[in-house]
């Protein structure tokens, strides 16, 4: 079909990872649009007709793509990648994205010494980690200082249909902290791990959200099992945060701290909780003949004072999991109601969601206009950027896009529409670092006093974070503070605990404004989100210590 699917697996790992950084780019990079190169927007999709025919043609394979993202990293030109998934564009591989077991597509560590990198040497990390079952495998990246012992683990979840490459601001700098790995995966059936046909066998509503939510965290779980990790600090974005609030219940007892940026599902909405589920039918070929993007909603933050405001323009990366107009249904209806009242969105657009259509079956149905598309929505999210990182963003983004999909026919499970959760983290958020821990690995459910054989968790830290102009509503943030702070003074009022037992109480929650961006605050602003994150995992680091020092003098 095009000049990069020609050739050998070889020639193109060889065009991958061997070619020096400025002439990859010129090779893999689409010419910007006119939009990108003038920072005007000729209308909603920036990209041209004949621009998106030549960016299909092109078929740039998701592999490529993301080590052209990830050759962003500051003192690293040369990123690991490995091509045991997505070494080709779909049009070649077929409609899956198939796993290879060849030693020739895994990747070797890349070292920077300390010549060429200022806060080196660090090696980096590029694995394929398969997981048990049939095409079920988890694509990584990692970066560890050199001649240090790792003490901590942190590991970064992405949103909704994104990937691993979009954390390529905070690689560098959070990986400056000493005694920390970072690990950045992408959630099964999304970005280059495998993408395993997603089907929902429970036929009754909770049964169908907790197997949707079960798809992901077992995963993860299996990952953590396979890399003999213990106890790890999880940061998850988006639909990635929903998760790490679901792994922290279901997986007690391996978290030291949980940052949830922008978390989707946290806030109760009265339709969402009662409106019917989807088919649990199978999410393939039937799911590709039509979509719609939701409604775009813009604004600032109604609870962040106007003085702390940079800008009125509100946040602009929402087309495809923006916000309903719900406010108006929440402030009539009543939440204990056991009657939905009427949708806050149009009847074609609920029709769509409650069929089970991903946001990203029309980019894969439409073909060459599929770049046009993806540019009404890549045209905004990286505005910010200089044109030629702002156009490799979006041949990412399309990259991973057109792929099979897979995990994200789970949405429509696990969301209504309008991205209210149909089981809000509200009801049971909490629950976090309050389970109960039998030596078996099995939980129970929140008790306020450990049965014999069984240990209670002893709290975890929760972080929320948001952007200044987050269209994601932060009032859901500050009322799960408020959710985990009261279970903190439950446990300090707790009179069958000792002072000890008190004192040793790790439970707190806090929110956090990144100023100068939105939803996407760790890309949008970098920075602040790594300066927030190193604070935070210094933070992790005291506390850890403090516990051994303790548990040694205890011996």
């Amino acid at each position: 079909m095009s000049a990069t699917t020609s050739g050998s697996e070889d020639d193109l790992r060889s065009k991958v990872q061997q070619s020096p950084l400025a002439s990859q780019r010129a090779k893999q990079s689409a010419t910007p649009s006119e939009a990108n190169r003038t920072g005007k927007s000729g209308g909603f999709f920036t990209v041209g007709y004949k621009e998106a025919v030549t960016q299909w043609w092109a078929n740039l394979p998701a592999a490529a793509a993301e080590h052209a993202v990830l050759s962003y990293i500051p003192y690293l030109q040369q990123p690991p990648t490995h091509t045991q998934t997505g070494s080709k564009p779909p049009s070649v591989e077929g409609s899956a994205m198939p796993v290879s077991d060849s030693s020739s597509k895994k990747a070797s560590p890349i070292t920077t010494s300390s010549t060429t990198d200022p806060y080196g040497p660090r090696q980096w990390h590029s694995n394929l980690v398969k997981l048990s079952g049939q095409n079920r495998a988890l694509n990584e990246f990692s970066v560890e200082r050199v001649e240090e012992e790792v003490d901590q683990n942190l590991v970064m979840l992405h949103g909704y249909g994104a990937g691993l490459g979009f954390f390529y601001k905070n690689f560098e700098g959070l990986s400056r902290a000493k005694g920390w790995k970072i690990y950045a995966l992408d959630l099964l059936g999304m970005g280059r791990s495998s993408r395993p046909p997603f089907k929902i066998h429970a036929k009754d509503r909770q049964g169908s959200i907790t197997e949707a939510e079960n798809w992901f965290i077992d995963a993860l779980e299996e990952w953590r099992v396979q890399k003999k990790i213990d106890r790890f600090t999880l940061l998850g974005h988006s639909l990635g945060g929903y998760m790490a609030v679901a792994y922290a219940l279901k997986y007690p007892g391996h978290l030291n701290k949980l940052i949830l940026a922008s978390p989707v599902g946290i806030p109760e909405d009265p339709y969402a909780v009662n409106a019917e589920m989807p088919d649990p039918s199978d999410s393939t070929l039937a799911n590709e003949f039509t979509q719609d993007q939701d409604e775009t909603v813009n604004g600032t933050n109604p609870k962040i004072p106007e003085s702390a405001k940079t800008g009125t323009a509100g946040d602009n990366n929402n087309l495809f999991n923006a916000r309903s107009k719900a406010e108006a249904a929440n402030k009539a209806g009543d939440k204990s109601s056991s009657t939905a009242p009427r949708k806050p969105l149009p009847k074609w657009l609920t029709y769509l969601w409650d069929a089970n259509i991903s946001p990203f079956s029309i980019i894969r149905w439409t073909g060459p206009l599929g770049p046009r598309f993806v540019s009404g929505w890549t045209s905004r999210r990286f505005s910010h950027l200089p044109p030629d990182e702002a156009q490799t963003l979006h041949n990412y983004a399309y990259s991973l896009f057109k792929q099979r999909g897979s995990g994200e026919y789970a949405l429509s499970y696990i969301l209504a529409p309008g991205a209210f959760a149909r089981s809000p983290l509200i009801r049971r958020i909490h629950g976090i670092g309050r389970q109960m821990i039998t030596p078996n690995g099995s939980t129970t459910s929140t008790v306020a006093t450990a049965a014999e054989g069984r240990k209670r968790e002893n709290g975890i830290p929760v972080v929320l974070m948001y952007g200044e102009n987050d269209w994601m509503d932060i009032k859901g943030g500050y009322a799960a503070k408020e959710k985990l702070n009261e279970e903190t003074e439950k446990v300090r009022r707790d009179a069958s605990l000792s002072a000890e037992e008190k004192a040793h109480d790790q439970g707190s929650a806090k929110v956090v404004v990144i100023k100068k961006a939105g939803h996407h605050m760790y890309l949008e602003g970098a920075d602040e989100f790594n300066e927030i994150m190193l604070e935070e995992m210094a933070d992790v680091a005291r506390r850890e210590q403090k516990m051994r020092t303790k548990e040694e003098k205890g011996r």
